[in-house]
C-alpha cells in the first residue's frame, strides 16, 4: 500500500471545508489539512495575476489519487484547480495504517 499528500488549493477557507469534508465523507481522503491566507501569484491568460487562496492537504491511498482529483475538479470553482501529488516515503507506520483504513478504493 502506498499513500501519497495530495496539495490543492482553493479560494476561500469556507469552500477548503466544504470540499475538505466531502472527500472524507466520500472515503476518497483520509484527512485534509487546510491552512488559510496564502497569497498566489500567477500567470493565467497571458496576464500576471495575484490571489488570496487556501492550501489544502490531503492524505490518502495512491491508488485514489485520480479518482479524487476528478472529485475535485467536478467540485472546484476553478477553470484549471492545482490538484498535485506527492507520495509519501516513510513515517509512521500507525498512522500510515490509519490512513489506508480510512480510505477505500472506489471500483
Amino acid at each position: 500500500m502506498t499513500i501519497s499528500l495530495v496539495y490543492m488549493t482553493i479560494d476561500s477557507c469556507e469552500a477548503a471545508e466544504i470540499l475538505g469534508k466531502k472527500l472524507i465523507e466520500e472515503k476518497l481522503a483520509a484527512c485534509v489539512n487546510i491552512l488559510p491566507g496564502m497569497t498566489s501569484f500567477y500567470r493565467w491568460q497571458g496576464a500576471i495575476e495575484t490571489a488570496k487562496e487556501t492550501v489544502m492537504i490531503a492524505k490518502t491511498q495512491t491508488s485514489l489519487v485520480d479518482q479524487l482529483t476528478m472529485r475535485v475538479k467536478f467540485l472546484h470553482s476553478y477553470t484549471v484547480p492545482c490538484v498535485v501529488a506527492v507520495p509519501i516515503e516513510g513515517g509512521n507506520p500507525d498512522f500510515l495504517k490509519w490512513i489506508e483504513q480510512e480510505t477505500v478504493t472506489q471500483e
